[in-house]
């Protein structure tokens, strides 16, 4: 009876070692799967990305009529009380490009890009706080829509 009890004993133990490698298997797979999916570097080119969103820092011409268009646009859905139509124009705005040198200048700590992102971010918001201003100046839309009073007052 003890000689079985060994031998059935042994037998768990190799069972269970086996469990135990086809296990850890699986989770080195599940491991390897799921950081060949998730992994963002391998076609990544560095410089190129850094150069693209540098590029998208400066406010020039276009850039510049770009914004005071989606401005009026959100200007007229506030009038209007659309928030559809804030977001439309909120989707249109160049905005992004000076703000996301912002983020890449700290995070690659870049000075000198820095100082030309929150420039050009202070003239595009300048610029956005002007248009906003003149289309609000003229008389026909003077009245407070609560779309525009959800913006000035938020929750």
């Amino acid at each position: 009876m003890e000689e079985e009890d060994k031998k059935v004993e042994v037998e768990f133990e190799i069972q269970k070692e086996q469990v135990k490698k086809e296990f850890t298997g699986f989770l080195g797979s599940v491991k390897r799967f799921l950081k060949d999916l998730l992994e963002i570097r391998h076609d990544t080119n560095k410089e190129g990305t850094i150069q693209q969103i540098k590029d998208g820092i400066s406010m020039k011409g276009h850039t510049a009529w770009i914004l005071v268009f989606s401005i009026t646009i959100a200007s007229i859905g506030l009038n209007a009380n659309s928030a559809a139509v804030v977001i439309g124009a909120m989707l249109i705005s160049p905005l992004m490009g000076p703000i996301l040198g912002v983020g890449m200048s700290i995070g690659i700590n870049d000075i000198d890009t820095l100082k030309r992102s929150l420039t050009n971010l202070g003239v595009m918001i300048g610029l956005s706080l002007m248009t906003s201003f003149l289309f609000f100046s003229i008389p026909l839309f003077q009245d407070a829509t609560p779309e525009l009073l959800a913006r000035v007052r938020p929750d």
